[in-house]
């Protein structure tokens, strides 16, 4: 992890309650992160900000609802 990713703010949807496996993510100017909230030391993928937000901006216009 780089030092500019040290003591990050990672977090996961409020809709997930108190459940164990979900994704967490985590905001820098540039990119963004996602990882396994089990494992917080693990791997991260990383993706440049601009693709996130067109990607989160397509989740929440319901591009990827299977029903």
């Amino acid at each position: 992890m780089s030092t500019a990713r040290q003591g990050a703010q990672w977090y996961k949807s409020s809709r997930s309650a108190n459940q164990d496996a979900c994704v967490e993510v985590a905001h820098w100017a540039l990119e963004t992160g996602v990882r396994d909230s089990k494992n917080p030391g693990g791997p991260e993928l990383m993706f440049p900000a601009d693709e996130w937000a067109a990607f989160d901006s397509a989740v929440r216009a319901g591009k990827f609802d299977l029903g």
